[in-house]
């Protein structure tokens, strides 16, 4: 585990330097304005760390919220950069591209600006447009009635997705007159005190529907014990390796995969009756072998955002069984979905923010 985080943090570092030496030798200006301007990239390092640290909890919350977007965007930013610095520096070696495009040149600094503010301003109206996603659900286990239930997954709710836009999401989800509301983990994205400052529990009051969800990784990141205060003050019900009976559907909370010492599906299910219709919560898309084993009709995952922008979604891919969608093995269906919420930069490019809206009936 050591040895791979240093081989990422050296693999970070050598993009790092790659992209700014290519960005100095590009801008057609005298070392003293190129000095002035390398303060941004400088700066988002510095955001980052206050932002690691735990610094950023003693800023007041706007300035706050200022440093975790521009410590958590830069690098987003400088992934792109390096990825079109590589394909112009491949261009260049098959005399494709002249040098002096990469040299000091108005041209070629104007282009890459012009790309990427029109890639990320893309990437931001993107974000914030949230897709609805249907799906069927149908089942032989008796229903007392059709069931319209809204599900979400990494809400991330903190200094960059503020009380504001989360009254948006909640209108959505409102005006879906759900009959349930599921939500698979990270509902807050780690620091809880703009939760607490602007009072967001109230807000998850305002859905108009029982909410049932279970934990996620960042609610380990911001503390079990005050992820927990928050889920009861917002009316959450919380399932924690646990199970709940609703509408004729057991619903099974599971533990994050962070506890080591969660329970197993197989301890989870015994006992339970399963002539019901049984939804399995579990953050993380691992192992999904098990809900197949264990007989459940449905499992909701979240937790891989399926890497928020291209070309990370493919890296996405090669990690999970299924990183993004829906998936069937044998009579299991599942969906694992890129989530309503983000972290970090708020740019999806190559993937959607979404909620799904199932609809569950008899066949």
């Amino acid at each position: 585990m050591k040895v791979g985080l240093i081989v990422m943090l050296l693999v970070l570092v050598a993009g790092l330097g790659y992209t700014l030496t290519r960005i100095w030798q590009i801008l057609p200006f005298t070392n003293t304005i190129k000095g002035l301007l390398f303060v941004i990239p400088f700066m988002a390092i510095a955001s980052i760390i206050i932002y690691g640290s735990g610094l950023i909890d003693k800023l007041p919350l706007n300035f706050a919220s200022f440093v975790y977007e521009l410590g958590t965007s830069w690098p987003m930013i400088l992934l792109y950069l390096a990825l079109i610095f590589g394909v112009l520096d491949i261009a260049k070696l098959a005399h494709i591209l002249p040098e002096t495009f990469l040299r000091k040149s108005i041209v070629g600094s104007a282009s890459i600006f012009i790309f990427v503010t029109a890639l990320f301003v893309y990437g931001n109206i993107n974000y914030k447009k949230k897709v609805r996603m249907p799906i069927t659900l149908t089942t032989q286990k008796q229903l007392p009635k059709a069931q319209k239930i809204v599900m979400i997954s990494d809400v991330h709710l903190g200094y960059h997705n503020r009380k504001e836009e989360f009254k948006r999401w909640v209108q959505l989800i409102n005006n879906e007159k759900p009959d349930l509301v599921l939500i698979s983990g990270d509902i807050i994205d780690g620091n809880l005190r703009p939760l607490w400052e602007e009072n967001m529990a109230q807000e998850f009051r305002n859905i108009k529907a029982p909410i049932y969800a279970c934990l996620g990784n960042h609610e380990y990141i911001g503390g079990e014990q005050n992820s927990e205060k928050f889920y009861k003050d917002a009316g959450i019900t919380l399932l924690r390796d646990s199970i709940a009976t609703i509408n004729r559907i057991n619903i099974i909370g599971r533990d994050d995969r962070t506890n080591g010492h969660r329970k197993t599906l197989h301890e989870l299910t015994k006992g339970i009756d399963k002539d019901l219709y049984t939804i399995v919560l579990d953050h993380q898309p691992y192992h999904l072998e098990q809900s197949e084993r264990e007989g459940i009709d449905f499992q909701l995952s979240g937790h891989t955002h399926y890497g928020q922008v291209w070309p990370i979604s493919w890296i996405e891919d090669l990690i999970y069984e299924k990183a993004y969608g829906p998936l069937t093995k044998g009579n299991t269906q599942y969906f694992v979905t890129s989530g309503i919420g983000i972290w970090g930069g708020k740019f999806r490019i190559g993937t959607q923010s979404e909620y799904l809206v199932a609809e569950l009936s008899n066949r």
